[in-house]
């Protein structure tokens, strides 16, 4: 099987049904991409499949259509995505283990709604779990990357 990764093609030997979230840990040590619950609830496993936000460790990798983006692959090597720029700006980190997939949700939102509300930003963000609590700084994050867009 052929994916591309972060910009990168891989040929893979797995069974169709494995999740994309351990093709991406297992076999290409992609290791940004974190296990959190293996049931879709939590978000850790946050990835962008044709630049739409989905949980990796639900989704068999037979059903990966278009080019997959991890945390790893969001920015560019000379300069970080706005996302990631506006999560070190406000500080939004605590433990972090879930933030590469609160990223990737956010970076798929901005995608799709460059100027959203705080009640789209609650809503679009609401999958993704942080058990340290830091959503008023996630959801001001997501307000600065919007700005940085120019688009807010």
């Amino acid at each position: 099987m052929r994916l591309t990764v972060d910009g990168q093609t891989h040929e893979v030997d797995v069974e169709d049904d494995m999740p994309l979230l351990w093709v991406l840990r297992d076999e290409l040590k992609i290791k940004g991409v974190k296990y959190g619950c293996g049931i879709a609830a939590c978000g850790a496993c946050t990835v962008h499949v044709n630049g739409e936000a989905v949980r990796s460790c639900q989704t068999p990798v037979a059903d990966v259509d278009g080019p997959v983006t991890t945390i790893n692959g969001l920015g560019r090597p000379e300069a970080l995505h706005a996302v990631q720029e506006a999560w070190i700006e406000t500080q939004v980190a605590q433990c972090g283990y879930c933030q590469s997939g609160q990223i990737m949700q956010a970076a798929a939102l901005l995608a799709e709604n460059p100027a959203p509300s705080d009640a789209e930003i609650d809503e679009a963000m609401s999958g993704n779990l942080c058990r340290c609590g830091t959503y008023p700084r996630i959801r001001a994050a997501v307000k600065l990357a919007a700005s940085k867009t120019g688009r807010a």
